[in-house]
């Protein structure tokens, strides 16, 4: 039996570690850009996730942009809505000081990114592990978007209505997945009542790419299956707790 198809207007490549051999070659890209333009899809890209622009070490840091340059440069022919770029906090120690070396460093990777005439708001900045408002100045000095992760934000306990309406008019991505207990990247229809009703407000006024990152086909089914759901519904259900 074929499994059900469900016709999508954007794929989100992951492209998350720049290792030797991890990386697409140019023949994949091009074959990506022939299907998108045969099909009529668009792609967002997920730069790599091991590298660090704002670590202590300088030659750490020039490999992170020199990656992310690599990267970006690789996909260019590809038609894409955004390039998704994780700045993550690694120190050990969480304090005031640390917590300024690090934006200043990361604050320095980002320059150099931008000099190099990258468009900086094609690059979208993902809320990760830590408070976004860390990194909202990088964000705002180098007109960069935003990437909200719905499922990281319900795992640190933050409201996802309330950075939707602080980063909205930049927010150029949304990634949306499961979420139960201390796990995330699940099905959809994990998120509590409570939530999806939260992410149904939210969707009824986003208008730029929604990413369901799941990474399996099973969990895609029953995501998407759940979300029609909710649509068909209007979200009453949730919407009325």
């Amino acid at each position: 039996m074929c499994p059900p198809f469900f016709p999508v207007d954007e794929i989100e490549l992951l492209l998350l570690e720049s290792k030797p051999g991890s990386l697409p070659s140019r023949k994949n890209i091009f074959t990506l850009d022939k299907l998108s333009r045969q099909h009529d899809i668009t792609y967002n890209i997920h730069l790599p996730t091991d590298i660090f622009l704002g670590d202590p070490d300088p030659n750490i840091r020039q490999h992170a942009v020199n990656t992310v340059l690599q990267v970006m440069d690789l996909v260019s022919p590809l038609s894409y809505s955004t390039c998704t770029l994780h700045l993550e906090y690694n120190n050990k120690t969480v304090n005031k000081t640390g917590i300024k070396k690090w934006q200043q460093r990361t604050w320095q990777s980002m320059e150099q990114l931008t000099a190099s005439g990258i468009k900086s708001e094609s690059i979208s900045i993902e809320t990760l592990m830590y408070p976004f408002e860390w990194a909202e100045k990088i964000i705002k000095d180098f007109n960069l978007s935003v990437c909200i992760d719905i499922g990281h934000l319900i795992l640190l306990k933050n409201d996802p209505e309330d950075i939707f309406n602080k980063f909205k008019n930049i927010t150029s991505i949304i990634h949306l997945h499961g979420v139960q207990q201390d796990r995330d990247h699940l099905a959809l229809d994990t998120i509590s009542k409570k939530h999806m009703a939260s992410v149904m407000k939210i969707l009824t006024r986003f208008t730029q790419t929604v990413s369901l990152e799941v990474f399996s086909y099973g969990n895609l089914v029953r995501s998407l299956n759940f979300l029609e759901s909710c649509w068909q519904t209007d979200g009453k259900d949730l919407l009325n707790l």
